[in-house]
């Protein structure tokens, strides 16, 4: 099957589309920070340097998000018999592909962070202003 035929037959849409859990799992902001930084890198990345790149992540949150991404091929991990063991990470071929679009992500929102920080605000003014009492049942508008 070529890739016209193969693209064509995924429907993201579909609840039980394969695409859609892979969609799930790029949205996350943790992945798209992880294949950043490790994109930035200029050769493998040890696991407590990437703990120390991604403010606010947590031990649990980078470990699941690197075995997601180990997962689905855009993550590549070394293990090196040292005592104690070596690990390090580095982003594959097909991460790097991945990159550009994540980049244009980032670019996006570094673009649009204002506009989004003050529609952000005007909604949640609007959302402050209590609204007007109800007359009592039975009077006159």
């Amino acid at each position: 099957m070529d890739t016209t035929q193969r693209a064509s037959s995924v429907d993201a849409f579909l609840r039980d589309c394969p695409a859609r859990q892979l969609l799930g799992v790029l949205a996350d902001k943790w992945v798209l920070l992880v294949l950043g930084t490790l994109r930035a890198a200029e050769g493998p990345v040890r696991f407590n340097e990437l703990r120390r790149r991604l403010d606010g992540i947590t031990q649990k949150m980078l470990t699941k998000t690197l075995r997601d991404l180990e997962r689905d091929g855009l993550v590549r991990r070394a293990v090196y018999p040292t005592v104690p063991p070596r690990v390090e990470y580095s982003i594959t071929a097909l991460g790097a592909d991945l990159g550009g679009i994540s980049a244009a992500m980032g670019a996006w929102v570094v673009r649009h962070h204002d506009e989004i920080a003050a529609a952000r605000a005007e909604f949640d003014a609007a959302r402050a202003v209590e609204p007007a009492p109800l007359p009592p049942a039975g009077t006159a508008r």
